[in-house]
This record gives C-alpha cells, sequence and structure tokens, in this order.
C-alpha cells in the first residue's frame, strides 16, 4: 500500500471513530428540532416560562401571614417622672415580634394572584408563539439555501456549455470558418458566467451561516444541510385554514390573554373602594439592659392582639378616574385583538394565493425548461452545422439558464408559501410535510 493511501484510510478511520469531526448532516426536521432547543431566543422565554412559576408562587404567598420583627434603643435626656418620683430610665431597649394576616383586602391578593396565573399562561402561547417564527425562519432560509444549491449547479452547467462553445468558436476561427468577434463574445459570456457562479456560491454559504446563526451554533460550524426542492399539493381549502387560523394562532391567543389581564387590571383600579381588613399580633420585651429582661421600671414581656380595618373613602376622584381609565384600556385591547383577527385572516388568505401562484409558476417553468433545451441542442447543431450563429447559441443557452433559474425559483417559493402558511395557521410542521 502506497504512503498516500495509508495517509487517506488512516483520516477515513478518523471520521468513522469520531464522527463529529465530519461535521453534522442535518435535514430541514433535524435543523428545526436543535433550533428549538438552542436558539437563545428560544431559551431566553423559556427563562422567562420558569420566572412566571416564581410569580405565582409569590402572588400566591401573599394570602398568608407576615412576620416581622424590631429591635431598638432610646436613650432619654432625663427620667421620667410621675407625683415627684421617678417612673422610667434613661436607657430603653425594646424588642418586638409582629404577625400580620391580611383578612380582605378589597380583592387585591386575589386578582393578584389568577392575573400571575394569567401571565404565565400568555408567556407560555408567547413562547409557543416564538417557537412558530423559528421554525417559520429556519425553513425559509433551509429552502433559500436548497434554491441557492440549485442555482450554483445550474451555474456550473451553463459555465460548462459556455466553455464547450468558446472551444467550438476558437477551433472555427483558428481554421477561418467563423470571426473574432463570435470567440470574444463566447469569452465575455464565460467571463460573465464565472462571476454568475462565484455569486450563486456565495449565497450558498451565506444562507448556511444563517441557519447555523438560527441554530445557536458558530456561524463558521461545518453543518451539511441536507434536502431537496420539491413539489407536494396541499389539500386544504381556505376555509380550513382559515378555521385552523381561528383556533391555533398563538398571537391570537396572546391578544385575548391581554385583554384579559386588563380587565384584572380594572378590578386592581377599584380595590380602594374598599377597606383593608387585618389582624396583628404583637409580642414586646423591654428593659434597660440590651438582653431586655425587665426591669423596676419596664415590663418584662407583653401581647397583644388586635383586628383592624382601613378604609380611605374620598382621594378626589382618584381611584374612578383610574377604574375609568383601565376600562378604556380594556376597550383599546379588544379593538386591537379584532384588528389582529382580520390580520390574521388576511395573512392566511395571501400565503394560500402565493401556494396557487407557485404551483402555476412551477407547471410553467418545467414546460418552458423542457423547450429552453430543446431549443438550445437545435441552437448548437444548426451552429455546428453551419447554418446558425454563435448569437442564436448564446441566446439559447441563456434562456436555458433563465428557465432553470425560474424552476427552481418557483419550486423554493411554492415551499416557502407552504411553510409560511402553516404559520399563519398556528401550526408547526418541521419536516414540511403536506396534512
Amino acid at each position: 500500500m502506497k504512503l498516500s493511501q495509508i495517509g487517506v484510510w488512516l483520516i477515513a478511520s478518523c471520521f468513522w471513530v469520531f464522527p463529529g469531526w465530519a461535521g453534522d448532516t442535518l435535514t430541514m426536521k433535524d435543523a428545526v428540532e436543535i433550533g428549538l432547543k438552542s436558539n437563545p431566543s428560544i431559551l431566553a422565554v423559556r427563562e422567562t416560562l420558569l420566572a412566571s412559576d416564581y410569580a405565582i408562587k409569590s402572588a400566591k404567598a401573599a394570602f398568608g401571614p407576615s412576620m416581622s420583627t424590631q429591635y431598638g434603643y432610646t436613650r432619654l435626656d432625663e427620667r421620667p417622672q410621675s407625683l415627684g418620683r421617678d417612673v422610667g430610665s434613661l436607657d430603653n431597649w425594646e424588642l418586638s415580634f409582629n404577625v400580620y394576616q391580611p383578612l380582605f383586602t378589597g380583592f387585591n391578593l386575589l386578582t393578584t394572584h389568577e392575573k400571575a396565573i394569567l401571565q404565565k399562561e400568555q408567556v407560555a402561547s408567547q413562547l409557543e408563539n416564538a417557537e412558530l417564527q423559528l421554525i417559520v425562519a429556519i425553513q425559509d432560509a433551509f429552502l433559500r439555501l436548497l434554491q441557492s444549491r440549485e442555482n450554483v449547479r445550474s451555474a456550473e452547467d451553463s459555465l460548462l456549455r459556455l466553455r464547450s462553445q468558446l472551444k467550438v468558436n476558437t477551433a472555427f476561427y483558428e481554421v477561418g470558418l467563423r470571426p473574432k468577434l463570435d470567440m470574444l463574445q463566447a469569452e465575455v459570456d464565460v467571463a460573465t458566467a464565472e462571476q454568475l457562479l462565484a455569486v450563486a456560491q456565495n449565497n450558498v454559504d451565506t444562507f448556511a451561516a444563517q441557519i447555523n446563526t438560527l441554530l445557536g451554533k458558530d456561524v463558521n460550524e461545518a453543518v451539511e444541510y441536507v434536502g431537496s426542492l420539491e413539489y407536494f399539493p396541499v389539500s386544504l381549502t381556505l376555509d380550513e385554514c382559515l378555521e385552523r387560523a381561528a383556533k391555533s394562532r398563538p398571537d391570537l391567543r396572546i391578544a385575548r390573554q391581554a385583554v384579559m389581564l386588563a380587565e384584572k387590571d380594572t378590578v386592581l383600579a377599584a380595590v380602594p373602594y374598599y377597606p383593608q381588613v387585618g389582624a396583628d399580633f404583637n409580642y414586646i420585651r423591654e428593659g434597660s439592659e440590651p438582653f431586655v429582661n425587665g426591669g423596676d421600671d419596664h415590663t418584662p414581656s407583653q401581647w397583644n392582639a388586635q383586628v383592624g380595618l382601613k378604609w380611605t373613602f374620598f382621594e378626589w376622584g382618584k381611584t374612578y378616574y383610574g377604574e375609568k381609565q383601565a376600562e378604556k384600556n380594556v376597550s383599546r385591547l379588544a379593538q386591537e385583538y379584532l384588528n389582529l383577527e382580520n390580520e390574521a385572516a388576511f395573512e392566511v388568505k395571501k400565503n394560500f394565493l402565493q401556494i396557487r401562484e407557485a404551483e402555476k409558476r412551477i407547471s410553467a417553468a418545467r414546460q418552458g425548461l423542457i423547450a429552453a433545451k430543446e431549443s438550445y441542442r437545435m441552437a448548437v447543431a444548426r451552429y455546428e452545422a453551419q447554418v446558425g450563429t454563435n448569437t442564436d447559441v448564446l441566446d439559447a443557452q441563456s434562456g436555458q439558464t433563465l428557465s432553470e433559474a425560474s424552476l427552481n425559483g418557483a419550486l423554493a417559493a411554492y415551499e416557502q408559501a407552504v411553510a409560511a402558511l402553516y404559520g399563519s395557521m398556528g401550526l408547526k410542521n418541521p419536516a414540511l410535510l403536506p396534512l
């Protein structure tokens, strides 16, 4: 075995033992699943969802009693006296404990707890909405990558045809059968095709880096994204799409939850209308020394319990106007929800119509590509038979390249419209399979 063969065998063995060295190979479904697990924006919303759990627990804990303590020292300028004799000391130490239990807060605690639960549900809907948007973004970038790869393949084929034509033109020119102008024109077209190929290859690298970013990967990480542009029919009617969107879109659910949260704020704004009732238990120790052990002028310990009510019944309309403001906010959010419903329906219909448009484009592009290939074949044959011109060949070659690009664009536009339709219906479809 030659030394070079041994080296190749060793490298291949390393890739087999450590497959991570060779880079990942991901389908569209794999890419979406990784993105949902690793994308920083998704992870941020998940952290918010976890934080909302603590908010609920905090609101629930407010129903229970609170306990506090206070320890202080007071120095008097002279001893307190009564009827000519001392009844206190200059140094006074006091330690007190308080337990407070709210009994009625004007529905403040209950509403705050209910609002915290609603806020968690809204964050869960926001997470679902963020995941849905990420899925559509990954699928869109993935399809653009596949389209760019097809454009690279088409550009390479075009360059190959032009170089072949250049060789023919050069040979004809050297034997005096064609003017030098034909050869120069072929050289210009070859140079132009090389530039277009470079642009197409750069687009492939750009979209691959974009997918890496959406997946939370390093932009320079070597990942092989595999797949192909395909056509598959969508059997849903427009009415079915609209119905699913009304039921499943998370942004509509978020808007409804915003209205409900605003209604809770209206209840909170009306809290000052009601009295605040609570119970207190106090335990107090006093003394002339820091250890508060009592003394001749201090009671060692005492306790008291009380139930109190506080009611601020007049604030010059502050509570009234605050409640009215909250009610108007509810009305505003309700109108925004109705507007969002209309926008959602429009988005669904727009994507549905784009699917139908792309279907027609695919059919026309396939027919056009067949005709363009036949036109190029005939132009080459006529040129080689000396009955056609170089311009006819170059035009036919350009027509075939454009037809290939049109078909690739139509297929990509179709799948992008399908992905957007699923997203506008609020449905997750990582592999972009037909329903």
